[in-house]
């Protein structure tokens, strides 16, 4: 760390990202404890260009003098001298991830997400992996002893692939499906009168955390001296074939957007449907397992049997969720874009809305401004115990200065650990895999996926043929 770690240099790899890139912005508005420049990097200059005049003007409104955004043409500019390097990128475009999401519905296989697992989140892997690959060689060169936050998804192999390419990188995937679950379980201390509405935030409940990305678990949840298992089971009982029709506001992620979008408008509607979910999934996947699933149910449901939840979109919406349509992920760029112009123009305000992220918490911890406990994604060195070393999984880790330390987990059950262990596998194989740019060994991983077992060989080699086709592009020779 530098002399003076109060003034830091981000370099934000993604830096036209009109989600993400403007949680930092707002974030930024109130902190107080450092400053410093962030170097926003983007393919797309224009969009850089964008949230550098929006993230200035915001700041030099609500926290001048403090931090300044500068957009830059250059990686190795970006990189250079830089203490953290935020990774947040789309892996080729929506057009692309249409494909992932929706060619496997021809054949009768229905994806909520499909960026992590499943025939969309593999195809989805062999495209950023090797963009993950170039940025680790990147950092390597230019910015070895920066920390590194990974927002991007499919996050456990785009983590893998870093240390893959860079072994002594000093990387982490952050995601905040555990934050919303601790909110939800605030909620379950408040139905059991345990406490009053709103009196405690979702840092104040203590959760253990383990498995990987968008499927992790808690194996114990506790607020001060209270075990909030007893009263999850009684919740999970009490709302198994309703849902809780509460917990959309803990599970819907509109922090980049919660400034921006009114109240009254439509599109706000369609993100509530697309975004939210009744929590049967996660309280069905309680009640047969014993464990609290830390994500929300259009993950959670998507490394289980399709059989179990999504079969079809109607029986997904029967399990309180619903599959979100790429159309509307398109829609929704097209109306950020007219937002960022109307910005950079005056006719709108971005507000100051504080997200909830730990992004600005981790680094403060970092830099030694304070210790924090919070989930991380980093790879396997013992921290699962019945995992393979190396995987990446995600669990609990102590931050301090300059420092990162894993804490060390329970095993899984074993009926857990049998869920769990098939999807470590294959992602450590598809970064393989995609690492060789071999794609026949890319579709035996394929072929493991539990959606695409359920078709003939046949049918899964036109299927992956035909994402490969028409997604990967350049890097894979297509």
């Amino acid at each position: 760390m530098k002399a003076d770690s109060n003034t830091i240099k981000i370099c934000y790899i993604g830096g036209g990202s009109r989600n993400w890139a403007w949680v930092l912005m707002q974030d930024l508005c109130f902190e107080k404890d450092i400053r410093g420049t962030v170097e926003l990097y983007d393919i797309d200059l224009d969009a850089a260009r964008h949230n550098e005049a929006l993230g200035n003007a915001l700041l030099a409104e609500h926290n001048p003098g403090v931090w300044k955004f500068r957009a830059n043409s250059s990686l190795q500019n970006a990189l250079e001298d830089s203490d953290f390097v935020f990774i947040s990128i789309l892996p080729g475009d929506f057009e692309e991830m249409a494909v992932d999401v929706h060619e496997p519905e021809r054949y009768g296989i229905y994806q909520s997400v499909g960026d992590t697992v499943g025939p969309g989140g593999i195809i989805r892997a062999m495209r950023t992996i090797p963009q993950f690959q170039e940025i680790a060689w990147a950092i390597k060169k230019w910015a070895p002893g920066a920390w590194v936050l990974n927002y991007t998804n499919p996050m456990t192999v785009c983590t893998r692939t870093l240390y893959r390419v860079f072994p002594e990188i000093r990387a982490f995937g952050c995601c905040h499906e555990v934050f919303n679950t601790q909110k939800l379980l605030i909620r379950v201390l408040e139905e059991a009168g345990l406490m009053e509405r709103d009196s405690a935030r979702r840092e104040d409940i203590s959760t253990g955390v383990l498995g990987i990305n968008h499927f992790t678990w808690i194996d114990r949840a506790s607020y001060r001296d209270i075990d909030i298992f007893p009263y999850y089971r009684d919740f999970a009982a009490r709302y198994a074939a309703t849902g809780f029709l509460g917990a959309g506001a803990a599970t819907t992620f509109a922090a980049g957007s919660a400034g921006t979008i009114a109240a009254e408008d439509p599109g706000e509607l369609l993100r509530q449907k697309y975004f939210s979910s009744a929590e049967r999934v996660k309280l069905d996947l309680f009640r047969r397992y014993g464990l609290i699933a830390a994500a929300g149910d259009r993950h959670l449901a998507e490394f289980c049997p399709h059989s179990w939840y999504m079969a079809s979109p109607e029986h997904a919406e029967s399990w309180g969720f619903a599959l979100t349509p790429v159309s509307w992920r398109i829609e929704n760029r097209e109306k950020l874009r007219r937002q960022s112009r109307a910005y950079r123009e005056g006719r709108e305000k971005l507000r100051p809305v504080s997200s909830g992220e730990e992004g600005l918490t981790i680094m403060k911890a970092l830099l030694g401004l304070g210790n924090l406990v919070t989930n991380v994604n980093q790879p396997n060195r013992g921290q699962m115990p019945d995992m393979p070393g190396g995987a990446v999984v995600e669990t609990n880790a102590f931050l301090s200065r300059d420092h990162i330390q894993p804490l060390v987990c329970l095993e899984l059950p074993g009926d857990v650990r049998a869920l769990v262990m098939p999807q470590v596998l294959i992602q450590e194989a598809i970064v393989e895999a995609s690492l060789a740019r071999d794609r026949e060994a890319a579709f035996r991983v394929f072929c493991q996926d539990l959606s695409i077992q359920s078709l003939s060989l046949k049918d899964a080699r036109e299927l992956f043929e035909a994402m490969c086709d028409k997604t990967l592009g350049a890097s894979w020779g297509v």
